[in-house]
């Protein structure tokens, strides 16, 4: 499956699904998507990546270690939820902050930082284990 085809081609899938999945992450609130499919569709593309360039590649990519950002998106899901407590409301509450730049009104809530948490939880965890399957030894993990 590693042609000089494919390698070359997947960073271009790539760039693509990582596009989608932020893209299908952020319009998850009034349409079909969300976090977790968004998050899905990431660490496939990461998958997609693995396959052509190899573990190591991947893992230089991402900077960080793929079990921090799904910690990172644990901590960021569940603040979301905890804020509604300051406002003495029930837990998951929505807030939202509507940002005046100018001409254009900008809505953020913390259903977004939930869905955001949720797909860098996916995205991590669902990474963490791709490339564990994808590695060739114990020095790739």
């Amino acid at each position: 499956m590693n042609t000089l085809l494919f390698r070359t081609a997947a960073p271009l899938i790539v760039a693509t699904m990582l596009v989608f999945s932020v893209y299908i992450c952020l319009r998850g609130h009034n349409e079909p998507g969300g976090g977790f499919i968004g998050g899905l569709i990431a660490a496939s593309a990461i998958a997609v990546y693995g396959m052509a360039a190899g573990v190591p590649a991947v893992r230089r990519a991402l900077k960080l270690d793929p079990l921090a950002i799904a910690g990172a998106g644990v901590l960021l899901a569940g603040l979301s939820g905890l804020l509604s407590l300051f406002i003495e409301a029930p837990f998951l509450t929505s807030i939202w902050l509507y940002l005046d730049l100018g001409e254009t009104v900008v809505p953020l809530s913390t259903p977004l930082f939930f869905d955001i948490g949720v797909y860098l939880t996916v995205f991590g965890t669902l990474s963490a284990v791709a490339l564990a399957l994808e590695s060739d030894s114990e020095e790739d993990l």
